[in-house]
């Protein structure tokens, strides 16, 4: 909506009465988020009767609104916070990390300047190096690919554009190579396997992605079993998982579509807690055990080097909340 409109005045119809102010402004104001008209009724750009109102204020019909300013939400930065990092590999072209399960890569696009924008890897980048690549805005300073906020393990940062244009090529050409290890539910029927389907968001929870719908990307997961557990709590596969493309939660959803989806992780069919089989057990041995975080790790990477075009390979171990919690199940 163009500034030079603003102020405008919406008349209440009578048929609107009962309605909540905000679902009424949000369906009545063109290209603007529920959620954006509560900011804006928070920070009185938008007033009924020339007065300040909640945006839960039931309509009676026949009141004047008043709209002050633009409804679009301001671009976002993201902020430099003092977080230590475990970086692996660095020189003056890029760096890599190991970032930690539980923390997000970056703030989301409708993110504010509170905490939901704290905590990430931009902003701890922001505070340890004195400049980052450009390429992807100001939200995403430095980011190449993007890890799930419960993944842990290396992912490569861009010190400047040079370094991240050619990495993206890299990324798009797949000529990097990643692995991850991961822990699955149940015993895959062989050693060695390929996910080949096109992974789309679930149209119902859009928080998914799925490999049911229609319209999905290409993507493409190689998996090979490391370890078969028995344990008390079930039976699971250590695998070693090899990704050409890079999709949205593309390893989670792929084992989850053949039966084995990854462990700790509920939204893909995991469950949230593991309980022991009705077995005789040690001594001291727990009912049920949990993984407070999805046991995918991306342990390691291989690429050229963007300015030398020398080969990189590096390698990093799990990390030992999931070595332990391996120890319990062996």
């Amino acid at each position: 909506m163009p500034a030079e409109r603003f102020p405008i005045t919406i008349s209440v119809p009578p048929d609107a009465a009962g309605q909540r102010l905000d679902q009424f402004l949000a369906s009545h104001i063109p290209d603007i988020s529920r959620a954006r008209v509560q900011q804006m009724l928070s920070e009185e750009r938008a007033l009924v009767n020339d007065a300040a109102a909640r945006s839960s204020l039931k309509l009676r019909g026949g009141e004047t609104i008043t709209v002050l300013g633009d409804p679009q939400p301001p671009r976002l930065r993201a902020i430099a916070e003092d977080i230590p990092l475990d970086i692996v590999y660095e020189d003056d072209d890029l760096a890599v990390v190991n970032k930690p399960a539980g923390m997000m890569v970056h703030a989301g696009a409708g993110a504010t300047e509170d905490e939901r924008n704290r905590g990430t890897l931009v902003n701890a980048l922001l505070h340890r190096f004195a400049a980052l690549s450009e390429v992807g805005g100001e939200l995403r300073p430095g980011i190449v690919h993007r890890l799930d906020k419960e993944t842990s393990g290396l992912i490569i940062v861009a010190k400047n554009d040079v370094a991240h244009r050619k990495l993206g090529q890299q990324f798009s050409k797949r000529e990097i190579k990643k692995r991850y290890t991961a822990l699955i539910h149940g015993w895959p029927a062989k050693d060695r396997g390929t996910v080949n389907s096109p992974i789309a968001r679930d149209a119902i929870r859009r928080i998914r992605m799925t490999t049911k719908g229609s319209g999905g990307r290409s993507a493409l997961s190689h998996y090979e079993v490391r370890e078969r557990i028995s344990s008390i709590y079930g039976k699971f596969s250590l695998v070693d998982v090899r990704i050409e493309t890079g999709r949205t939660h593309q390893i989670r959803v792929h084992m989850a579509s053949i039966g084995h989806p990854v462990v700790g992780d509920s939204l893909y069919g995991a469950p949230k807690e593991l309980k022991r089989a009705n077995v005789k057990a040690p001594p001291g041995t727990r009912a049920a055990i949990t993984l407070d975080r999805n046991f995918l790790h991306a342990a390691a990477v291989e690429f050229t080097h963007p300015r030398t075009g020398e080969p990189i390979a590096l390698e990093i171990p799990l990390p030992e909340g999931l070595t332990a919690f391996l120890a319990q199940l062996r």
